[in-house]
């Protein structure tokens, strides 16, 4: 079975991602390896930890939901997003790796955010970049 690596935030982006994840791990029969990736250290107290464990769990909820095989990784190692992303990918010989996007003015069009870039410049496989749905 293939693998496909989700790049999560517990953001409209991320949730995003998860969606076309989905889509994606259905139409390829595939399985799903979310990642969601923190730096840690002074910056991630108690309770952000606690906040990610949740938002976590919501993951393995709306996948479990779907029928999804999948697996959802944590990691608090001190790395940025884009190098656990390209590192999962990697060790898991992935086929697509599905990022989300923020939307942006016109004029924040002229950069694309740095994980995203890294991931889209560095990535061991094809990539989908999403974005997430206009807030109505």
């Amino acid at each position: 079975m293939s693998t496909i690596v989700v790049g999560y935030a517990p953001r409209p982006e991320g949730k995003a991602a998860i969606n076309a994840g989905i889509i994606e791990a259905r139409r390829r029969g595939a399985r799903l390896v979310v990642v969601s990736s923190a730096r840690g250290g002074a910056a991630l107290d108690a309770d952000a930890m606690l906040a990610l464990e949740r938002e976590v769990a919501v993951v393995h909820e709306i996948l479990h939901d779907a029928g999804i095989e999948h697996e959802v990784r944590q990691l608090v190692r001190g790395n940025d997003a884009a190098h656990d992303l390209i590192e999962v990918a990697e060790t898991e010989s992935a086929e697509l790796i599905v990022i989300g996007l923020r939307r942006r003015s016109p004029v924040g069009k002229l950069i694309l955010g740095s994980v995203a870039q890294a991931v889209l410049l560095d990535a061991p496989c094809p990539v989908l970049a999403v974005k997430a749905e206009e807030a109505e």
